[in-house]
C-alpha cells in the first residue's frame, strides 16, 4: 500500500491537486519559487549585479551602467511574478543610444551566462521554473536601459 501512495504522490496532477488540497495559491507558489531561488543560487546572482555595480558606481563614468546593475540585481533577488518591462515613455533616444554602448562593451555575457544557466536548469523537470527565470534574466540583460521592475 506504501508504494502505491507513492505512485501517486510522484505523478504531477496529484502534486497540483495536493497543492490546491493545503490551500497553496499563485502568491503562495510565487513565494515559494522565490524562497527555492534564493537559495539555490538567486541571491549570489544578485551579490555579484550589487558588486559589479558598485566597482562600476566608484568610477563616475560608470554610473548608469552600475545603476542598471543595481536595477538587474533587485530583479534576480525575486523574479517569480516580476517582470522588466519598458517604463513610461520607453524606449527614448538616450536609452537606445545607453543599450548600445553596453551591448557594444560586452555586457551581452551576461546574458550569455544567463542563457548557459536556464539551459543547466531546463535539463531536469524540477529545475525548469528556474530555467524559465534565467531566460527572463538574459532577455532583460541584453537592453537594460529604459526598463523597470514591475
Amino acid at each position: 500500500m506504501d508504494a502505491n501512495l507513492e505512485d501517486v504522490l510522484i505523478s504531477s496532477k496529484s502534486w497540483g491537486l495536493f497543492l490546491i488540497f493545503v490551500g497553496l495559491n499563485h502568491d503562495s507558489m510565487k513565494f515559494l519559487g522565490n524562497l527555492l531561488w534564493l537559495v539555490f543560487g538567486g541571491l549570489l546572482v544578485a551579490l555579484i549585479y550589487y558588486f559589479i555595480g558598485l566597482l562600476l558606481c566608484i568610477l563616475i563614468i560608470g554610473i548608469p551602467f552600475g545603476i542598471q546593475l543595481f536595477k538587474l540585481g533587485t530583479y534576480a533577488l525575486w523574479p517569480f511574478g516580476h517582470e522588466l518591462v519598458n517604463g513610461p515613455g520607453q524606449p527614448g533616444c538616450l536609452s537606445v543610444l545607453m543599450n548600445l554602448i553596453w551591448v557594444l562593451l560586452g555586457w551581452w555575457e551576461i546574458a550569455l551566462v544567463h542563457l548557459v544557466c536556464g539551459l543547466l536548469f531546463c535539463v531536469t523537470v524540477v529545475g525548469i521554473p528556474w530555467g524559465l527565470q534565467h531566460f527572463k534574466m538574459a532577455v532583460s540583460s541584453v537592453f537594460p536601459f529604459g526598463k523597470e521592475i514591475v
